[in-house]
This record gives C-alpha cells, structure tokens and sequence, in this order.
C-alpha cells in the first residue's frame, strides 16, 4: 500500500446534496519526498523511506549525511510505507494528493490523544458496582481481579487501572470526501486518530 505523512488539522462539517451534515477530518497530506527505497536484496523487504516538512533546523550529523546521500532536502519527519510493488519509484520522487481519488478508502495510522491515569470504567467499559444492597463505596471499582489462595497472583495482561491513550492506532475505512489538490489537503469522513497537529499516515487500502 502506498501513502503519505500528514498532519492533522482539525473537524469540521460538511453539507451533502440531500442536506445531510457530514463530520469530517481535514489533513495535510504530503508532499512527500521519497528519500530512500528500501529493497528485499539489499534490506530483506521492500519499502518507500518518505520525508515530510522540509525544516532548516539543526539535525543530527548522521541524519544530515543521510539526506545528502540521498541528494534530497532535509525533513524534520521520516516514516517507511511498505510497499510491494517499488519499481515506479524512485528517491527524490515527489508524492502528492493527486494520488488519491474522491470516494476512496484509506487507512488512517496515528497516535491516540494521551488520556493519563484512568480507571477500569473509563479504560475498559466496567460496568461498576451495584448502587443498592447496601454498597455504598465500590460503584466505579473494576470487581475481582483473580483468585484466593490459588493461584495466589493478578494474571498478566488483566484489565485494570493504567495510563490510557498515547499508543498507535490504525483506523481502516474512512471515506475520502474531497481532495484539495492545490493546498494538499484530504478531506476524510469521520473522526481520526490523535490531536491536532499530530502526524498521520494515510494509506490507499
């Protein structure tokens, strides 16, 4: 699948012809210069290395010496997107919103808003405690979290309390509503992963 870096601009809506209100996700996608691409005989798999917002800023020496390599400006975000089929391209190749079509579904990658310290109700969807019978301070606990004396621990991975958010999400099927070729913007049905300003991976499915 091939794609591009983006950022995430915000929601808005958008009108259909039958009056319909449409909750949409803005996002400025590329464009993405293509800085390296990475082969099954020289790397073991096959993948476009793509560089998203040129920045003059002060970058790491060897970061530097991997763009001059490349003979491409230096970029303040790379990310790989496999990719099967790498014949087409080529490094220095530029990708665009014009790859994209209206109509078509994408898959959206990204990093959740963080949410901090939460509890199994929040975090999980617990249904919490009976609010009768006499109980009067256990209404958001999370319940049992194992047995007695056998065997005698909380299992790994059990569904408690915990930092919530912060973690890579992929979201498929979101819809391209519009695709503003002149100001590299895809318009997206739905809501997407992350907060303003973060960066998102837009893949063709």
């Amino acid at each position: 699948m091939i794609g591009l870096i983006g950022k995430k601009i915000g929601m808005t809506l958008l009108f259909a012809e039958d009056g319909r209100a449409i909750p949409v996700t803005i996002i400025q996608a590329g464009p993405c210069e293509i800085t390296q691409v990475k082969t099954r005989e020289r790397d073991g798999y096959t993948a476009l290395q793509l560089g998203f917002e040129p920045t003059e800023k002060k970058v790491s020496k060897p970061v530097l010496g991997h763009f001059k390599k490349a003979g491409t400006k230096v970029y303040k975000k790379l990310r790989e997107i496999r990719a099967s089929d790498i014949e087409n391209f080529e490094v220095g190749q530029v990708l665009t919103v014009e790859m994209f079509n209206e109509g078509d579904k994408v898959s959206l990658t990204g990093v959740s808003k963080g949410k901090g310290f939460q509890g199994g109700r929040k975090r999980y969807g617990f249904k919490g405690g009976p609010k009768s019978h006499g109980q009067s301070n256990k209404w958001r606990s999370p319940g049992s979290i194992g047995q007695s004396s056998s065997p005698s621990r909380v299992f790994k991975g059990m569904n408690m309390a915990g930092r919530m958010g912060g973690t890579k999400v992929t979201q498929s099927g979101n819809e391209i509503i519009r695709i503003d070729a002149e100001d590299n913007l895809i318009i997206v049905k739905g809501a997407t992963p992350g907060a303003r300003g973060s960066y998102i991976i837009v893949k063709k499915r």
